[in-house]
Formats: C-alpha cells, sequence, structure tokens
C-alpha cells in the first residue's frame, strides 16, 4: 500500500486488493455498514460474484459450493452473525475445506447496543472451537498484513481462518434518532 495514504480510511481497499490477488470469486455477506466499503468493491468487480445473503450460516454454504466447484470465496458478517454459523461451521471442519471469514466486532469498546455484547464477547473463542485459527485486528496499519497472511493460509493451507476487524478499527457504533 501507499504509505502516504491514510491506513484508516483505506483498510478495506487492503483487504479486497488481497481478495484480487488471492484469486477470490465469490463473497457472501449480510449487508452491514462495517463492511460496506469493502462489499462495494466487490460489488463493482465484475470477477468477483456478490452474493447477499439471507443469514448468515446460508455464506457457509457459499464456501462449501465454491470449493467443490474450483472457486475461492469469503464471507464477510457482523460478529453477530458468528452464533448463527456455529452448526454449519461443522461442514468446513469435516470436509477440510478452506475458509476465509471476517468480521467487523459490535459489542467491544464503546458499544451502545446491550444487545451486541454477548456474541462479541465470545466470538473469537467460538470460532476457535469450531476449528478456525483466529487473528484480530486492531491498527489499520496491520490489515494488509494480517488479510494478506489470513488469505495465503486458507486457501494455499485449506484452513479455516477468521479475521476479527475491531470495534476500534471500524470506528464506533452511534445510535441515530
Amino acid at each position: 500500500m501507499d504509505p502516504t495514504v491514510d491506513n484508516a480510511a483505506t483498510w478495506p481497499d487492503a483487504i479486497y486488493v488481497h481478495f484480487r490477488r488471492a484469486r477470490i470469486r465469490q463473497v457472501g455477506y449480510v449487508p452491514d455498514a462495517g463492511h460496506s466499503r469493502l462489499i462495494q468493491r466487490c460489488i463493482d468487480d465484475p470477477d468477483i460474484a456478490d452474493v447477499v445473503l439471507t443469514t448468515e450460516e446460508e455464506g457457509v454454504g457459499l464456501v462449501a459450493g465454491a470449493t467443490l466447484g474450483g472457486q475461492r470465496a469469503a464471507l464477510l458478517m457482523q460478529s453477530s452473525g458468528v452464533g448463527n454459523c456455529i452448526n454449519m461451521f461443522s461442514l468446513i471442519k469435516n470436509c477440510g475445506f478452506p475458509c476465509l471469514v471476517l468480521v467487523t466486532m459490535r459489542g467491544e469498546f464503546g458499544e451502545f447496543n446491550p444487545a451486541q455484547v454477548p456474541m462479541g464477547s465470545i466470538t473469537e473463542e467460538s470460532f476457535r472451537l469450531c476449528g478456525f485459527l483466529t487473528y484480530r485486528i486492531e491498527n489499520p496499519d496491520d490489515v494488509d498484513e494480517v488479510v494478506g497472511a489470513a488469505c495465503d493460509m486458507a486457501f494455499d493451507g485449506n484452513v479455516p481462518i477468521a479475521v476479527l476487524l475491531s470495534q476500534r478499527l471500524i470506528g464506533r457504533k452511534v445510535w441515530s434518532k
């Protein structure tokens, strides 16, 4: 990345560059403000099939189908959606599919919505119990290196990886009245 560019504003672009480099051809997501810039980059790319999911667990099926069809897929979700996927993650583990999940965290630093705190507080542990390696990013300067390594590990090593994008990285949410 260009060191003269403000990393705080462009970290989603760094993730997109790694999606292209890793030849990811399908990206599943439930619409999320924290992922909005990355989602738009995927929508605008004719080489990436952007798939709007009804629920996050549908994305696990997307990953499995993409893998069986010879393509690579990534999932974008909010931490509150991770709990919806627990049973489906057994498909990833039992079949040995590569899986890359990028999670915008809620229920952390400065959270205004108490309903986000329970799942936010156990997201990382939940992924680990499901057999995922997890990496947390707090600083925009770390996005390029961590996401690059996560793509390589997931797709070159057939390893399930979850990258947690902290609430400090994505920015505090505020209640709109």
